[in-house]
């Protein structure tokens, strides 16, 4: 059974949706996804809810939840890169379309991204230009702005702790 919930986050309102085994989907507003959804909360949404708290709270710099996005094989190499992109870190287009072996693969590297439907947890906020500017995202510019901060600013402070 499909289970979809909301939760108000730091960024606004996000939509978690799973499908019974994984989390099939993370979106920005309270529009239920298209299909057959239940509104309801599940363990794995809690999980989900609660790990997604952690985030913003600076606890948690990864996500330990079972995933399941749909997509084609490129997409879902994509969406694989990008989970390996480190907190508090950023990649260009580019250089996800190297590490996943089509260099030439920027603008569908780009494409991919923007079809990610697990938002913050396949951090798809983690892509920026090649000049280093921020370039479009689902929840809009200033919420990448506000991860990208998150981490970063998680990052350098847990950097001047080890100090």
């Amino acid at each position: 059974m499909k289970a979809c919930c909301f939760y108000e986050s730091p960024v606004g309102m996000l939509g978690i949706a799973e499908n019974g085994t994984a989390i099939t989907g993370l979106f920005f507003g309270n529009t239920m996804p298209s299909g057959e959804w239940q509104l309801r909360n599940t363990p794995l949404l809690a999980q989900a809810v609660d790990q997604l708290e952690a985030y913003f709270s600076g606890e948690r710099t990864a996500f330990d939840l079972p995933l399941d996005a749909e997509g084609t094989v490129f997409q879902r190499s994509v969406w694989e890169a990008l989970r390996r992109i480190p907190y508090g870190e950023t990649r260009s287009y580019g250089q996800i379309a190297e590490a996943i072996g089509k260099p030439k693969a920027g603008r569908a590297v780009g494409m991919a991204n923007h079809r990610n439907p697990i938002a913050i947890i396949i951090p798809c906020h983690r892509v920026i230009g090649s000049d280093g500017s921020l370039v479009g995202y689902g929840g809009g510019l200033n919420v990448k702005t506000f991860l990208l901060r998150l981490e970063q600013g998680i990052s350098e402070r847990d950097k001047n702790n080890l100090r």
